[in-house]
């Protein structure tokens, strides 16, 4: 479709309000971050790789407690080699469940680094080995460039398992935003390729539908964080012309998969004032539809990203303390 941002996002619908203890966070974000625009990208992807303002960077060593290792492996069929990010605990052990983690950035934006940091704990106590995969960006790579580098990241972690360290039949896959989006993709490619077997996907606040016709989709207009203008832009990216229209693919928008049949247990949250939030809800309805155990949250006030960029308020620790008790219990087993 060729539709312009005037002529798809005639109305802006309501939205509910921010949480009071985000809106000052929220405020000196979108004065740190300009609107995303191919002008603007470059500078973006800048500042994701510095982070953001004022917060430290990560420790991924946990103190010498992780291993850290990157990898060259190949890459889809006729595609260049991708690189992986290898968090591994320090201490021997027996094999460890692998979470395989996607990052975000809108399709267009971030780095294997990118988000890693929820699951160092659990690396550092000896309960997983993380690989991050380092997919090719929109839009210089457009769908199916960026899942099918995750999937193929995917099958070479399968693969690997015993170099690795880890469990074959213990693999869960993760991410966030778009990130999110790539795991539910990558998790459906793997089920109708039949391997790898995956135990889990955790999709947070997950970027899953092109075509805009949701509520929420539409609710942010030059406000929060990822409003529709984003959303355009790096939908667009990714799809092109395609973007809206009868020719996308569900491993790029997984929202338009008919069959949710046989997918991994899955943990999916959103907050209640951002763009992803309604095709967030409507993916957990048809997965347990579907006959999928799945574990649904919905935070009151929340924005994108609200628990990585205000980690210090309630709501976004409620978040956090959720689901990490879930990634431990999982990891645990």
């Amino acid at each position: 479709m060729t539709e312009t941002a005037d002529q798809t996002f005639s109305d802006t619908p309501v939205r509910p309000p921010f949480d009071p203890e985000l809106v000052p966070v929220l405020e000196a974000v979108r004065q740190a971050l300009p609107p995303l625009s191919t002008e603007t990208l470059p500078l973006m992807r800048q500042q994701s790789a510095d982070g953001l303002p004022g917060m430290e960077p990560v420790d991924l060593t946990v103190g010498g407690a992780v291993r850290v290792e990157e990898r060259q492996v190949p890459g889809p069929e006729g595609a260049p080699d991708i690189t992986l990010l290898i968090l591994s605990p320090t201490v021997d052990g027996p094999p460890r469940p692998a979470v395989y983690h996607t990052h975000g950035g809108g399709m267009v934006i971030g780095n294997r680094r990118l988000g890693v940091e929820m699951f160092l704990a659990q690396v550092a106590a000896g309960n997983a080995v993380v690989v991050s995969v380092e997919y090719r960006l929109a839009p210089e790579h457009p769908d199916p460039a960026p899942v099918e580098d995750c999937y193929a990241g995917l099958v070479w972690t399968a693969k690997n398992a015993a170099e690795l360290g880890v469990d074959p039949e213990r693999i869960l896959i993760a991410g966030a935003s778009a990130g999110g989006g790539l795991a539910a993709g990558t998790a459906l490619l793997a089920r109708d390729r039949a391997f790898p077997k995956l135990t889990h996907q955790i999709l947070i606040c997950p970027m899953l539908d092109d075509r805009f016709e949701t509520h929420s989709s539409r609710m942010l207009d030059d406000e929060g964080v990822w409003d529709r203008q984003a959303n355009l832009f790096g939908w667009t990216a990714l799809l092109g012309d395609r973007r809206g229209g009868p020719d996308v693919s569900p491993y790029a928008a997984p929202a338009r998969a008919e069959d949710l049949s046989g997918l991994p247990r899955t943990y999916i949250d959103t907050g209640s004032a951002e763009t992803f939030r309604d095709e967030t809800l409507t993916y957990a309805r048809r997965l347990s539809e579907a006959g999928v155990s799945v574990d649904l949250h919905m935070w009151g006030g929340g924005f994108h990203g609200f628990d990585l960029m205000a980690g210090h308020a309630a709501l976004s620790r409620a978040s956090v303390t959720t689901r990490d008790e879930f990634i431990r219990r999982v990891l645990e087993g």
